[in-house]
């Protein structure tokens, strides 16, 4: 049996990698001194070894996925002090893409049903539609903050010592993390709808029959009313 360096695992004589927490395994990782292996072992029963956490900045950038290194700059606002706090920044796809979305492609679900269903109770209470936009300039201002504490909260709990070793860590991380990329097409889709219902609108003109152009024939009769009448 080949004993890890690093958690004291026990593992087959040719492996290579430990089954336990990952780490490669050399050749002075042989059980062959028999001495110093029942030593570690009894070292291990007494003082558990835990997994090692995950580097801080890898496992930021291994849950984050794409544009890690823009959202990480971002994020140092929210924690220069070492301490989290609010600070003010803006997030151009959450205020241009469809603000729901955003948060759903960052797989932030709970947000993402806030701002899927809060714009439409604002709209229906209000009766104004511009509430729509409203809610996309707070998704823009505060979308980096609140990213920055749903990426926090998951990774503290993904890395917490004592929990999963390095390898599931990573398997973790990218999987509660990342991005869904088919959201990107369901906003297209939606664009594409607008636009089409856009183009529909300026089409068929204003639905009020005051407010639509006269055809040429009623200009003609309003014009003979009125030459008669005078």
């Amino acid at each position: 049996m080949r004993l890890c360096n690093r958690c004291t695992q026990q593992n087959p004589e040719d492996a290579n990698f430990c089954h336990q927490c990952g780490a490669a395994l050399g050749a002075g990782t042989d059980t062959g001194d028999h001495g110093s292996a029942a030593t570690q072992m009894e070292e291990s029963a007494e003082h558990p070894a835990s997994p090692p956490i995950q580097d801080e900045e890898t496992a930021w950038r291994q849950f984050i996925g794409p544009n890690a290194d823009r959202y990480l700059k971002a994020f140092k606002k929210f924690s220069s002090d070492g301490r989290p706090k609010f600070a003010l920044s803006w997030n151009w796809p959450a205020f241009l893409f469809i603000s729901f979305l955003w948060f759903l492609y960052r797989k932030m679900y709970l947000h993402a049903f806030v701002y899927a269903v809060g714009p439409m109770i604002s709209t229906y209470l209000t009766g104004d539609f511009t509430a729509g936009f409203i809610w996309s300039v707070m998704a823009g201002a505060t979308a980096n903050y609140l990213y920055y504490w749903h990426c926090r909260e998951h990774i503290g709990e993904i890395t917490k010592p004592g929990g999963l070793n390095p390898v599931e860590q990573e398997t973790a991380l990218k999987e509660s993390g990342g991005v869904q990329s088919y959201v990107i097409w369901v906003g297209v889709v939606f664009y594409l709808m607008f636009l089409v219902t856009l183009a529909k609108m300026v089409q068929e003109g204003p639905t009020d029959p005051d407010l639509r152009p006269a055809k040429p024939e009623r200009l003609a009769a309003r014009t003979s009313i009125k030459a008669s009448g005078v």
